[in-house]
């Protein structure tokens, strides 16, 4: 039996896409998809959007994939990302667990997500590596801060922390950032 993996990143980060990788473990092909930031803000997140969205990108990749359900297994990432996906797999009879993914498809899809942040959104700090957690959390909260109303539309917005918590330390955060930008210039005599 064959085996194919799923996983995602950046489902729990600030700002920037979410990415889906599909990995068939024996051959080695890898297969990625995204959701676009505008999924995880506002009426999309309100309405469950990326739950709907990750069924139809993982059917994608699996065609992609030439995914036989008869003799193949999917090991499926536990995040809640994956809820709605779950039941389509019990409804279409496919034979899948849920599975700590770790290694190649690991380390591929969550580099397919920096790799975004940097090239696509222009995240600049040596720092934002691989590794998801709190550190990530604060350089992408820095550099949404840094320059604050260009930025917050590439943010989550629909994560609650948001609108209760982070936007109003990320406004905070800019306006010192500004008053500090004045303050030289001032200084400067610019």
């Amino acid at each position: 039996m064959m085996t194919i993996e799923i996983d995602d990143a950046g489902t729990g980060d600030l700002v920037g896409d979410v990415f889906i990788g599909l990995l068939r473990k024996e051959s080695g092909e890898l297969v990625f998809k995204s959701l676009p930031v505008q999924l995880f803000q506002g009426e999309n997140w309100k309405n469950k959007k990326p739950y709907e969205v990750v069924v139809k990108v993982v059917r994608e990749g699996l065609m992609e994939l030439n995914f036989q359900k008869d003799n193949e297994l999917i090991q499926l990432c536990r995040g809640n990302i994956f809820d709605n996906l779950r039941n389509y797999f019990l409804e279409e009879g496919i034979n899948y667990e849920d599975a700590i993914v770790e290694g190649r498809l690991q380390d591929a899809v969550e580099a397919k997500l920096i790799e975004h942040l940097r090239n696509d959104l222009g995240v600049r700090s040596k720092s934002l590596t691989t590794k998801s957690g709190a550190k990530r959390f604060f350089i992408l909260l820095n550099w949404v801060s840094y320059n604050f109303f260009k930025r917050e539309k590439y943010v989550k917005s629909g994560f609650k922390k948001w609108n209760t918590v982070w936007r109003d330390r990320a406004i905070e955060k800019y306006n010192k950032i500004q008053k500090s930008k004045k303050k030289i210039a001032i200084e400067k005599g610019i």
